[in-house]
């Protein structure tokens, strides 16, 4: 709920109506209204109106790893992953 009151916040701030943010955002109104009231929103309808807010940062750092717990941990980390080599597949022969 701390989210939608800090997003009402912000839009209203800015001196937006409920309408407006929607139409910014392509999230309909309803469900902007819901939210605000609610809290309850679906992650894409979310990233859309942090999009229009200027809120995409602080949104990403709820996604963000926390702190290593060990050194092992840190160095997994540190460490570029490395695809594995892909395998072509077969053509099928032309004579059978």
């Amino acid at each position: 709920m701390d989210i939608a009151r800090r997003a009402r916040a912000v839009r209203v701030e800015r001196g937006w109506s409920q309408e407006e943010l929607a139409r910014r955002s392509g999230v309909a109104v309803d469900t902007l209204r819901r939210f605000e009231r609610t809290g309850k929103i679906s992650l894409e309808r979310l990233v859309a109106i942090a999009v229009v807010l200027g809120a995409v940062r602080p949104l990403g750092e709820l996604f963000a790893p926390g702190p290593a717990r060990t050194l092992r941990e840190l160095e997994r980390r540190a460490t570029p992953r490395k695809r594995a080599p892909r395998t072509r597949r077969k053509e099928p022969d032309a004579q059978g």
